[in-house]
């Protein structure tokens, strides 16, 4: 079943496509979903994070996915659903909600596809997109209107490309890869070399960018083509909104940078990290596998050990952090007292 929106499904349906455990009216019909606190009749909604629970209970959802080891505390009335993954489960169910359909199919007769572009079986290219020579597009590819992607650019099987996107010539996309509006894949990197005169002249960027397989890239994101070789984000990486990564970097695979940050030339990202909003990452530096960043924080150094958390700028081991700004946050206090003991002895 591709799509149930914007049909109805029943419980029992869903139930059927999450293999759960069913409790109540297997017959009530489903439109879509909803947030626990503002679920209407009609819409199902779920139950993860436990400091949401008193919603159950008062919930207009007339379907609610919750764990199997979930003991409610009092009556609810939608019909429950218990499954062994909350969050997996809701993310299928969102995913074949969201599913109605890509506006755009065939190719557009305002596209300019380059004669020696070579495309695969079902590609679709919207209005005013533009496929330089050389271009290798896989088959059920699709490219939104206003897309430009450069000579010898090569995209594999089943990727989506939204509106504005850039793809620089040389640069490289594997399968099931999702770029989000406006994301630049293989922008020059920044390399200037000083001159005697104090002036800048331009280091050649001629290398390329390569995304692996299932890579997602969020609007407005940059990745910028290596001096020499490759910039590589490995397969399952999930960038957000609003990043930067420079000349040359690697983002190990499966790891997950949230909007903002920003990471210098040549650094190595690990697998599997988790990089909170607004961090920074001086150039030149591995960081080990598992790492996890807090937002905002600056990392000026190699983090060597694989699983650590850091927090702050410059980062520090996160416990230490926390450690030393209760002490930080206290300062004001401790200034006064000593302060006063200063005067006492003076006088």
């Amino acid at each position: 079943m591709s799509t149930f929106a914007p049909m109805k499904i029943s419980a029992g349906q869903i139930n059927e496509l999450l293999k759960g455990t069913l409790e109540g009216n297997s017959d009530v019909l489903i439109s879509g979903p909803s947030k626990i606190e503002e679920a209407v009749s009609g819409t199902i909604s779920f139950l993860a994070n436990p400091k949401y629970e008193p919603y159950a209970y008062t919930t207009g959802a007339s379907v609610l996915l919750v764990s199997r080891d979930f003991k409610p505390a009092q009556p609810i009335a939608a019909t429950l659903i218990r499954v062994d993954d909350v969050y997996a489960s809701i993310a299928f169910l969102l995913e074949k909600f969201g599913d109605r359909g890509d506006a755009v199919q065939g190719i557009s007769k305002k596209a300019s596809v380059h004669t020696d572009a070579q495309l695969g079986a079902n590609v679709s290219i919207g209005d005013f997109a533009v496929v330089e020579k050389g271009a290798v597009i896989g088959e059920n590819s699709i490219i939104y209107p206003q897309v430009y992607i450069g000579a010898n650019v090569q995209i594999g099987q089943g990727v989506k490309i939204y509106p504005g996107v850039k793809i620089y010539h040389d640069c490289k996309v594997g399968d099931h890869c999702v770029l989000h509006a406006n994301a630049v894949i293989g922008s020059d990197g920044f390399g200037f070399a000083p001159q005697t005169d104090q002036s800048y002249k331009k280091v050649a960027q001629i290398g390329n960018v390569v995304l692996e397989d299932k890579v997602e890239v969020g609007a407005n994101t940059v990745i910028d083509r290596a001096t020499m070789g490759s910039t590589v984000i490995r397969q399952g990486v999930k960038l957000d909104n609003l990043i930067q990564i420079a000349h040359n970097v690697e983002v190990g695979e499966h790891t997950v940078i949230a909007a903002q940050a920003g990471i210098a030339g040549s650094t190595r990202i690990g697998k599997r990290c988790m990089i909170g909003g607004q961090a920074g990452f001086v150039g030149h530096i591995k960081v080990a596998d598992g790492s996890k960043v807090q937002a905002q924080s600056g990392v000026a150094a190699p983090i060597k050990q694989d699983n650590s958390a850091v927090y702050g700028s410059p980062a520090l081991p996160y416990a230490d952090y926390l450690k030393a700004y209760a002490v930080f946050k206290q300062l004001p206090a401790l200034y006064k007292r000593l302060h006063e003991l200063e005067k006492k002895l003076k006088d």
